[in-house]
């Protein structure tokens, strides 16, 4: 990769003498909490950052993208009936207003949970010494919770309960601590919800989203009907190459292009869907100065980010010591683009869906103030909040089972056990696939294992497509008992793209060892009888 005074980037900020404050720390929350007093959240409460988050002293504020919010994230109103809300809290106060139904007629009158508690956390240590917590109906009002059913199964603000917000908050600023001082935190229902919503704010019909060359398949099939078509950037093993992106942009031609010059950039930095890419830090400075130097506004999509793994040895070199410690584990992670973006100019979205449960529909994004606000605008009049059943679960097993201690301590485990999966795939494809034709790099994050076939070796590649070649061998795993994803389903670009390469996607997160051990056996049979190596 080209360094980054090699691709010719003018720096655009003025702040980077700014001293930023240090992060909160795990153990600071208490105290931080303790100096606040009494949380109050009740039914249909505002859940605002600013609450939470630590003195932004010498930090400077973020720019502001009027330039690119689309015509219809401008023209969002507040919700009437969700600005009423603020006037619940009066002491004295009478609701006839708002169309939230009284809590009397909800028929769950208490849930029971059963948790691991740090650091057991394995199925049969949680069976045996897990802790059982409880949310009942009235827990507030009792003094019991500082969140109950009444709450939670009742409407709920655009921004999320102030329960959970005040947790993502406070783990948003121990991870990254944004070095600009007006940022916030939304919560969403899932990335995939969030990506919908920012296309629809930063793009108009017509407009093309920067992205790697190969990508999340559901990212562009979402903006296609919205009408924004992707432009893919070459990759290497480290993902996107801020060359190449560069190179697109400073030699745009929107009259051959037929659109303006792309603004926004999607990337998944780490364990990256579907090649299981890491951006290096060198690499996220590079992308970021390129950004700075186009304006490009990017959306950082992590759900893989917690899934960093223990470097891959292999069998003959000793394992690296895992972190002891969390700090040592946040150490450890890579620096995120939130992390660094001085400008304000990155939507980060966080996900519980690879990390706790997918099916909870619960993540969160975190941009400046004026991003957050428009991100809710949209959220009163679509989706709202998530489930407040799962914001329940979740606050109930984040904030007042483990703390954020604990949930480091879950990532730790994660950590190890992604790397024990990511380690035994390998050593399946090392015995029975043949390297002639399949090779492959050891991915440092995520769930994925992208492997690259020599389709030029296939008997009837001078006669054959690429595309065909990829169907028979797709094809033929199926018959052999394997379901393995073909890499043109990630393709960037779904039109006038011609591949070079190809590639296939299999996942080490769900089969057992045994299953995944055998599937790989399985695709290497095809591969060998398609190939003629039988």
């Amino acid at each position: 990769m080209a360094p980054p005074s090699a691709i010719d980037i003018v720096h655009v900020a003025d702040n980077m003498d700014t001293v930023i404050p240090g992060p909160l720390t795990v153990k600071g929350v208490p105290a931080r909490r303790a100096k606040s007093g009494k949380f109050v959240g009740g039914t249909a409460a505002l859940g605002d950052s600013d609450f939470f988050k630590g003195p932004d002293t010498g930090k400077p504020k973020a720019k502001r993208w009027d330039h690119y919010l689309s015509v219809e994230s401008k023209s969002r109103q507040p919700s009437s009936l969700k600005g009423a809300a603020k006037y619940l809290n009066t002491p004295g106060l009478i609701s006839l207003g708002g169309g939230l139904p009284c809590s009397e007629y909800f028929p769950i009158e208490e849930l029971t949970l059963k948790v691991p508690s740090p650091p057991h956390f394995s199925e049969k240590q949680t069976k045996q010494s897990g802790t059982i917590v409880k949310a009942g109906k009235y827990d507030i009002s009792e003094g019991k919770s500082a969140y109950d059913l009444s709450v939670a199964l009742n409407y709920g603000m655009g921004t999320g309960s102030p329960q959970l917000i005040r947790w993502v908050t406070e783990h948003t600023e121990i991870v990254n601590n944004p070095p600009y001082a007006d940022w916030q935190c939304a919560l969403t229902v899932g990335t995939s919800s969030a990506l919908e919503q920012a296309y629809r704010m930063f793009c108009e019909r017509g407009d093309y989203v920067l992205s790697e060359e190969y990508t999340f398949s559901s990212a562009v099939e979402t903006a296609l009907p919205l009408g924004i078509k992707f432009l893919g950037i070459k990759m290497d093993s480290e993902g996107l190459l801020p060359e190449s992106m560069d190179d697109i942009l400073s030699n745009w031609d929107e009259k051959a292009r037929g659109a303006r010059k792309p603004h926004v950039l999607y990337t998944v930095p780490t364990g990256q869907n579907p090649s299981g890419a890491t951006q290096g830090v060198a690499r996220r400075q590079a992308i970021y100065l390129v950004a700075q130097k186009h304006d490009i506004y990017i959306l950082e999509d992590e759900p893989y980010y917690f899934l960093q793994m223990q470097p891959h040895t292999g069998p003959d070199t000793p394992d690296v010591p895992p972190p002891a410690t969390n700090d040592a584990f946040l150490n450890a992670l890579m620096p995120t683009y939130v992390s660094m973006d001085i400008d304000g100019r990155v939507m980060r979205m966080d996900s519980f869906s690879k990390v706790v449960a997918p099916g909870s529909r619960v993540g969160w994004i975190t941009a400046s103030e004026q991003i957050v606000e428009r991100f809710v605008r949209h959220n009163e009049s679509s989706n709202q909040n998530p489930s407040g059943i799962s914001q329940m679960v979740l606050f109930k097993l984040l904030d007042e089972s483990w703390g954020h201690d604990g949930y480091l301590q879950w990532l730790r485990n994660l950590r190890l056990e992604y790397t024990r999966r990511r380690d035994i795939i390998i050593a399946a494809c090392e015995k029975h696939l043949p390297q002639e034709i399949v090779s492959w790099n050891p991915p440092a994050a995520g769930m994925f294992l992208w492997l690259k076939l020599n389709w030029q070796l296939h008997p009837a590649a001078s006669s054959k497509s690429i595309s065909e070649i990829e169907e028979e061998l797709f094809l033929s795993a199926v018959g052999q008992g394997v379901l393995i994803s073909r890499g043109s389903w990630f393709t960037a670009e779904r039109s006038n793209f011609i591949p070079h390469d190809m590639f296939f996607r299999a996942t080490f997160a769900a089969a057992t060892e045994e299953k995944m051990t055998e599937a790989i056996e399985r695709f290497g049979v095809a591969v060998r009888s398609c190939f003629g190596l039988e």
